[in-house]
C-alpha cells in the first residue's frame, strides 16, 4: 500500500493544480477574445450596411432631383418646316369654313407658343 502524504500538496501536485488553472484560464479568455472580435465584426458589418443603405437613399435623391432639373430635349431641326406645314393646314381649314375667325387665331396662337 502507497504511503499518502497528509496536509499541504506536493511539488507535483501544486505544479498539476497550477497547470490545470492556467489551462482553464487560457480557454476562457481565449473564447472571451474570440467572441469580442465576433461582436467587433457583426457591429462592423452592421454600420457598413447602414451607411450603404444611406448612401443609396442619398444615390436616388440625386436621381431624382436630376431628372426632375434635366433640360428640355432641343427642337428637332424639322420642327420649323412642322410648324409652317400645321399654319398651312389651320389657313386651309379657315377657307373651307370649318374654322371661325375665332378659331382659327386661338388654335395659330397655340400652335406657336
Amino acid at each position: 500500500m502507497p504511503l499518502r502524504r497528509f496536509g499541504r500538496p506536493g511539488l507535483i501536485g501544486l505544479a498539476a493544480r497550477t497547470a490545470v488553472v492556467a489551462g482553464t484560464a487560457g480557454a476562457v479568455g481565449g473564447a472571451m477574445s474570440r467572441h469580442q472580435q465576433q461582436r467587433a465584426q457583426q457591429e462592423y458589418e452592421q454600420e457598413q450596411y447602414e451607411a450603404a443603405q444611406r448612401q443609396a437613399q442619398v444615390d436616388a435623391a440625386a436621381q431624382n432631383a436630376a431628372s426632375s432639373y434635366a433640360a428640355p430635349a432641343p427642337p428637332t431641326s424639322g420642327g420649323a418646316d412642322d410648324m409652317i406645314a400645321k399654319l398651312q393646314q389651320l389657313a386651309a381649314m379657315k377657307e373651307s369654313g370649318v374654322l371661325s375667325d375665332e378659331e382659327f387665331v386661338a388654335a395659330k396662337q397655340k400652335l406657336l407658343s
